[in-house]
């Protein structure tokens, strides 16, 4: 049974920074690319960042270019996603996908796999 777990959302203030962890199991995580994506509230989704099997390709979102650091553990089956100089536009639930192939800008369309979601606040 494939399963995403994402963990580490919360309230931060701006300027602040959370690390977000997505424990994969399930299927054999070192062979699918790995994405985070994000759905603000009353908007659509949002891609965010994207990272190939072996960790070594790496795309983001012009919105967090700079902020955001995708990295992935295929030992510990797990990616994550640091994220520093937080603002309230980044208020959103995040979700993590699994996808067989790569995809630099994806859609839905490119994951096979979900995670339920964690809900990132960004607030004074």
């Amino acid at each position: 049974q494939v399963q995403l777990v994402e963990s580490g959302g919360g309230l931060v203030q701006p300027g602040g920074s959370l690390r977000l962890s997505c424990a994969a199991s399930g299927f054999t995580f070192s062979s699918y690319c790995m994405y985070w994506v994000r759905q603000a509230p009353g908007k659509g989704l949002e891609w965010v960042s994207a990272i190939n099997t072996g960790g070594g390709l790496k795309y983001y979102a012009d919105s967090v270019k700079g902020r955001f650091t995708i990295s992935r553990d295929n030992a510990k089956n797990t990616v994550y996603l640091q994220m520093n100089g937080l603002n309230p536009d980044d208020t959103a639930a995040y979700y993590c996908a699994a996808g067989a192939g790569w995809a630099s800008q994806p859609t839905s369309a490119d994951f096979d796999s979900w995670g339920q979601g964690t809900q990132v606040t960004v607030s004074s």
